[in-house]
């Protein structure tokens, strides 16, 4: 059994696209070990394939990155191994310079334009620092695959490498059932709306969100993950007085978040078109509102407005000012027919849009290095 060792840089619990490849990589006949971090509030994973946490001296900035890179090195140096997979360019270096060292497959996931990010956009220096790898590796890459055809087709122009698209489609969720009691617990009898994710970070719409709240009546807000401006958020609750109105949880496991998703009435996805990197994703929650078949307002970036619009499942964003989004959700929530009509197309599409389906793909970019 030829043995695959992914990496990441996260602490593992809660990175569902890189938990769906583990699983079908496993399915497919390989030994799979996937390397993360241990965080001092990480909690203890259960999985079929085999787990390795990394603890390091520091936890974000440069240092981070080059404790991380350089643990990884020797990690991967001294591990048996026969295929590499680098998820996002933090983790491809070490990735590369051991595939190099003994001749061994690399698969790159690239999960967004991580040069576009808005961390590192008004960052020069960092940018410059991560496009240096990029260029470096990337034209050297022969297995490489990212989360829809816009990014593909930004790097196959920019680099003349083949990129292939696995979107970060939710496994089939649309046909399980929740408990009227909890339903009723977390909004009563009032509509829900959500936002979820594990980078909720500046510019991803979430202010606007809690914001908007002040201006609705008889709906709550539930903002679920983790990110960058996520503290912020809790704050923002108290100074506008919503915290009757708009509940800020941590992540959760998948199948606790997926209760909360299936529970609203409409999914929220926000993102602004401050970088390039918002204005191409596609974002993991819009396929789990999919499989929560609930009804999605979204910002009109490229690849998640054409996703709604194509298929009929809730309406772009005409603005992100407080009251004209509130307005706007309002009417929508009073629409009963329309939004029939879209749950209608959202229990259609959810047959189509799974991870089952995805996985096809998947499983032809790995089935000659098994």
């Amino acid at each position: 059994m030829k043995r695959l060792i992914v990496s990441v840089t996260n602490d593992l619990s809660s990175d569902q696209r890189v938990h769906k490849v583990c699983t079908t990589l496993q399915n497919m006949g390989f030994e799979v070990l996937l390397i993360g971090r241990y965080l001092k509030n990480s909690k203890p994973l259960q999985r079929t394939y085999q787990i390795k946490r990394m603890r390091l001296l520091f936890t974000k900035g440069f240092l981070f990155y080059a404790n991380y890179n350089l643990s990884l090195f020797f990690k991967l140096l001294f591990l048996r191994k026969n295929v590499l997979l680098a998820n996002d360019l933090d983790t491809l270096l070490p990735n590369f310079l051991i595939g190099k060292l003994f001749r061994i497959p690399l698969v790159y996931d690239s999960h967004e334009l991580f040069t576009e990010v808005p961390e590192l956009i008004n960052r020069p220096f960092q940018q410059n620092f991560w496009l240096k790898i990029e260029r470096y590796i990337f034209p050297n890459l022969k297995h490489v695959y990212t989360v829809n055809q816009s990014i593909a087709n930004i790097y196959s122009e920019k680099y003349a490498v083949p990129v292939k698209v696995i979107r970060n489609i939710a496994p089939a969720f649309a046909d399980k059932t929740i408990d009227a009691s909890f339903i009723k617990a977390v909004k009563g009898n009032k509509k829900m709306l959500i936002l979820q994710g594990n980078g909720i970070n500046i510019d991803r719409g979430a202010e606007e969100a809690i914001s908007m709240m002040q201006y609705l009546d008889n709906c709550v807000l539930y903002i679920i993950g983790a990110g960058d401006v996520f503290e912020n958020l809790k704050k923002l609750v108290v100074k506008l007085a919503l915290s009757e109105k708009v509940f800020v949880k941590d992540k959760m496991p998948y199948s606790e978040l997926m209760q909360y998703t299936k529970a609203a009435d409409l999914g929220l996805s926000l993102d602004k078109n401050t970088n390039l990197n918002y204005e191409y994703s596609l974002p993991n929650k819009v396929f789990d509102y999919i499989q929560a078949s609930i009804p999605l307002l979204v910002t009109n970036r490229k690849e998640v407005a054409k996703l709604v619009i194509e298929n009929n499942i809730g309406e772009v964003a005409k603005s992100l000012e407080s009251k004209a989004l509130a307005q706007q959700v309002e009417n929508i929530l009073k629409n009963i027919e329309q939004l029939k009509f879209w749950k209608s197309n959202l229990k259609k599409i959810s047959n189509i849009y799974t991870w089952k389906n995805e996985s096809k793909a998947l499983i032809k970019i790995y089935k000659d290095l098994v």
